[in-house]
C-alpha cells in the first residue's frame, strides 16, 4: 500500500469503531520521507512524502477506510532525561547538546535525548544531573539537519569520547 500523505491524527479525530493496526517506528524513522514498513497486521506500506519537511507524529493516520484504520506509534526507547532548574540551565544545556549535532526533543518540562553513555558521562560530569529513563521521544526540536539513526551504530561523537577515554 501507497502511503503519500497524513490523512489526520487521532488527537483531533475519533476512530471509536474502527479496528486500529499499529503501524509502529523507531524515534528517528519519523523524519524518513521514503521507507518501506508493516504494520503490526501485516499490511505492507511504501511511505513516500514528496514534500519537504513531512514527518510521521505519534497518531498519525495512514490508511481509513470502514472497517479498521493504519496510525503511527512511536516506540520507547531508553533516553537520557534532564529536567533543567532555570531557563539559563535549559538554554546551556540545550546549546551544549546542539553542538555537539545530537537530537534533542523538549517535552512539558524536560530534555530528552537518546541514550548514549558517552554523552550521559559528559552531562553528569557538567552537574546536569541526567537521568536514564524510557520515554517516547516525540516532539524534536527542530534544526537544520535531520537526525538519522542505524540500528546497532553509534555517533561519531560517541566514538571519539570512546577513543578519548581509552586513552586516559
Amino acid at each position: 500500500m501507497l502511503i503519500k500523505e497524513i490523512l489526520g491524527n487521532t488527537a483531533q479525530q475519533s476512530l471509536d469503531k474502527l479496528t486500529i493496526d499499529l503501524l509502529e517506528i523507531e524515534w528517528y524513522e519519523a523524519t524518513k520521507r521514503i521507507q518501506r514498513k508493516t504494520s503490526n497486521g501485516g499490511t505492507d506500506l511504501s511511505i513516500k512524502f514528496l514534500k519537504e519537511g513531512q514527518r510521521l507524529h505519534e497518531g498519525d493516520i495512514l490508511y481509513q477506510d470502514n472497517e479498521k484504520a493504519i496510525v503511527v506509534h512511536i516506540k520507547t526507547c531508553d533516553a537520557i532525561v534532564i529536567k533543567p532548574k532555570t531557563m539559563l540551565q535549559m538554554g546551556t544545556v540545550c546549546y551544549e547538546i546542539g553542538n555537539k549535532h545530537m537530537p534533542l526533543f523538549i517535552q512539558e518540562e524536560l530534555v530528552l535525548m537518546p541514550f548514549e553513555m558517552p554523552m550521559f558521562r559528559w552531562l553528569e560530569a557538567s552537574g546536569y544531573e541526567p537521568l536514564k529513563e524510557e520515554h517516547q521521544l516525540l516532539n524534536l526540536l527542530k534544526s537544520n539537519v535531520e537526525p538519522h539513526g542505524h540500528s546497532g551504530s553509534t555517533s561519531l561523537f560517541s566514538k571519539i569520547i570512546n577513543i578519548a577515554s581509552k586513552n586516559e
